[in-house]
């Protein structure tokens, strides 16, 4: 299959190219050429097939023919080693759980399929192949982890400094080896800026082999479309949905989520509409409800994972509709919410029915309470375990109701190691062109 750019200002590309460069030379975000979609008997079934075996088969769909079966297959088995199970917080509202991965975060689905897909188109390079990745919290760690001490493949973090949790921060800067932590003054976007010019940038790009670990990436997005699939099993193996519809609430920041949702249903998948439940930055928000777009600076919030004024994969869903405002908010409703809001709901989750959220899958439970109908069934994903917010959370629910498991109380432990930069572009290249491979 073919890649082309949402900017369609560059020739198509294979799938490798896809990965390895990450962004597009004229700027735009790859997509495939075409959705391949499922007969309705693959989801007859789907409640009798294991995760992995669910992954697989999505997979096919969309790497099949550029990938040898049993190559994908041992990627896909071996980046899914954990569970992203369906839990039930009301009557119509249920959790999907997808920090039960080795970073406790969504991101480590992506993150290692896309070190195991890189991996393999890079056996036969020479030089260094160099990882850029703009973090606002979890995503840092889970690429960090994804590829560390993976051969010939150097990674860079760049995270805004003081605006993410101290163990999201531990997570990334106290790996070392084949990780190396920018700590960027300035805002996730001016990261996110940073990991983009550095891919427009001649020089650079003449002497380096980059590519990103961001949603940008296909080989990072398109694999979180398969907890779409394996949470709609779930639910048909708990028989809770008969003749109800299935509506799912993302937490949205750089858009990468809910677009790998979007491209399920595409698939086939039964989803009667998703909800973007955006914290303080209301950028998606104010585009579905007034229909105008306006990026602008981010604001810190207590959901820091959403902290982000102008999502990359933006372009995305735009390009997946045709540019049709109509066919988007018939698919995609939005709501926003404060920093007391989701104090609120974390504290009437958990006194109410004894669940625990997380600041953004607080946002996501909301968005459900107040408007999912009855005849709709409501999934919300929690996207990271409570833990990573702990200071957050003891203010909210008090100490002791969320424990620190024993892997993120080993990262911890560790030494933080991180290179503290400007914002400037010219810093940054420089310390590229002069440390790496």
């Amino acid at each position: 299959m073919k890649y082309y750019s949402t900017n369609k200002n560059t020739p198509a590309v294979s799938l490798k190219e896809a990965v390895v460069k990450g962004l597009a030379p004229d700027n735009g975000l790859f997509m495939p050429e075409h959705i391949n979609k499922f007969d309705t008997s693959f989801f007859e079934n789907i409640h009798n097939l294991s995760f992995q075996e669910i992954a697989y088969e999505v997979a096919l769909k969309f790497f099949g023919d550029d990938i040898e079966a049993s190559t994908l297959k041992t990627i896909v088995y071996d980046t899914l080693v954990f569970d992203c199970p369906i839990v039930k917080v009301t009557d119509n509202i249920y959790s999907l759980e997808l920090f039960h991965g080795p970073t406790m975060a969504f991101k480590d689905v992506g993150a290692r399929f896309m070190a195991r897909l890189l991996s393999h188109f890079m056996t036969d390079r020479e030089k260094q192949v160099n990882v850029l990745v703009a973090t606002s919290g979890d995503t840092g760690s889970a690429v960090a982890n994804g590829f560390l001490d993976v051969d010939g493949i150097h990674v860079y973090v760049l995270y805004p400094k003081g605006k993410v949790s101290k163990i999201q921060e531990s997570q990334f800067t106290t790996l070392e080896r084949n990780i190396t932590a920018f700590e960027i003054d300035g805002t996730f976007d001016d990261c996110q800026q940073l990991v983009k010019s550095a891919f427009l940038d001649k020089e650079l790009n003449e002497n380096l082999v980059l590519t990103s670990a961001n949603s940008i990436n296909v080989a990072r997005f398109l694999p979180q479309s398969f907890y779409y699939f394996y949470a709609f099993a779930q639910l048909q193996k708990l028989g809770v949905l008969n003749d109800k519809s299935l509506v799912f609430s993302v937490p949205s920041g750089n858009l990468g989520n809910i677009t790998a949702g979007l491209f399920a249903e595409k698939m086939g998948l039964p989803i009667h509409h998703f909800v973007a439940a955006n914290n303080a930055n209301r950028v998606v928000y104010d585009y579905i409800n007034f229909g105008e777009y306006t990026p602008r600076p981010s604001i810190e919030t207590i959901a820091n994972a959403m902290d982000v004024g102008t999502p990359s994969n933006f372009a995305r869903i735009l390009d997946l509709y045709h540019h049709t405002y109509a066919e988007i908010i018939h698919m995609i409703k939005s709501v926003t919410y404060s920093d007391q809001e989701i104090r609120d709901t974390i504290k009437k989750v958990y006194d109410e029915y004894g669940y625990i959220c997380d600041p953004h899958g607080a946002c996501g439970f909301k968005s459900l309470e107040e408007t999912l109908k009855d005849e709709e069934i409501g999934v919300f994903l929690e996207t990271a375990h409570p833990a990573k917010f702990l200071e957050t959370m003891e203010q909210v629910l008090g100490v002791g109701k969320v424990e620190l498991p024993a892997k993120l109380a080993e990262f911890m432990r560790g030494e933080k190691k991180s290179v503290l930069l400007n914002n400037q572009f010219t810093t940054f290249k420089k310390y590229l062109l002069n440390h790496s491979i």
